[in-house]
């Protein structure tokens, strides 16, 4: 049996596909308002920043960093589905892209995070 602080598979499986999700929105954010559909000035490149911020917590396996991820990601949904809807061209592809990454990044984080609450609870009720 392994200990609790290694993770096992699919909690290492599933961190690896919200990093992924994480870095692929925040470089989709920086590319989009600064060089493929800039809106202004380029500020908007400034929405990536909550993302940023949780790096360092989904690199650090903190369940918390996961529980707000999953919540935070919903605010790039809407504005993807917004901006996919109002836009053409390339800015409602990218905005297309943004909603898919957004998906995949929910659903990782919810399994990380019922997957780590479930092997606590396993853990807690094996005797020692």
């Amino acid at each position: 049996m392994t200990s609790y602080s290694e993770p096992d598979i699919v909690v290492r499986g599933a961190r690896a596909v919200v990093g992924a999700g994480l870095v692929a929105l925040i470089l989709l954010g920086l590319a989009w308002e600064l060089w493929l559909a800039p809106t202004g000035r380029g500020t908007l490149a400034l929405k990536v920043l909550p993302l940023v911020l949780c790096v360092a917590g989904v690199l650090r396996h903190r369940l918390y960093t996961f529980r707000w991820l999953s919540l935070l990601v919903w605010l790039y949904f809407i504005e993807g589905v917004v901006r996919a809807t109002t836009e053409g061209g390339r800015g409602a592809w990218l905005a297309a892209i943004e909603i898919g990454l957004c998906l995949v990044v929910f659903a990782a984080s919810a399994l990380y995070v019922r997957w780590r609450l479930r092997r606590g609870a396993r853990l807690a009720q094996t005797p020692i």
